[in-house]
């Protein structure tokens, strides 16, 4: 195994840790803002799993949908405390989460 794919199966981890954050944030006031925020979420996981057992293009290709996902959530946990979803302390710390989570895809698709 190489020293990227572990440092990816690591970020993995990390994102999933987020998902117990993220998870409460909307569940109970927006569906479909809710769905929105989970399906971003489960992307960046989904697509970095993919990346840690994929070569080359194909690997950047998903570290670059897994960023893109990760700057959806970050605008639907903005969201989510614009409509008063959340406490703006609490989106404060899932967005400097999700900018930890996107410093450290951007360190791996860069090494």
């Amino acid at each position: 195994m190489g020293m990227q794919t572990l440092q990816l199966q690591q970020i993995v981890a990390f994102a999933i840790e987020i998902v117990t954050r993220v998870r409460p944030v909307v569940d109970r006031c927006d569906r479909a803002l809710a769905d929105q925020l989970r399906r971003s979420i489960n992307s960046v996981v989904l697509n970095l799993a993919e990346a840690a057992g994929s070569d080359g293009g194909n690997r950047r290709a998903r570290l670059a949908t897994a960023r893109g996902s990760v700057y959806e959530a970050r605008a639907a946990v903005q969201l989510a405390a614009a409509w008063g979803y959340t406490t703006p302390d609490h989106a404060r710390q899932l967005d400097r989460d999700l900018d930890r989570l996107a410093a450290r895809m951007f360190g791996v698709s860069r090494s």
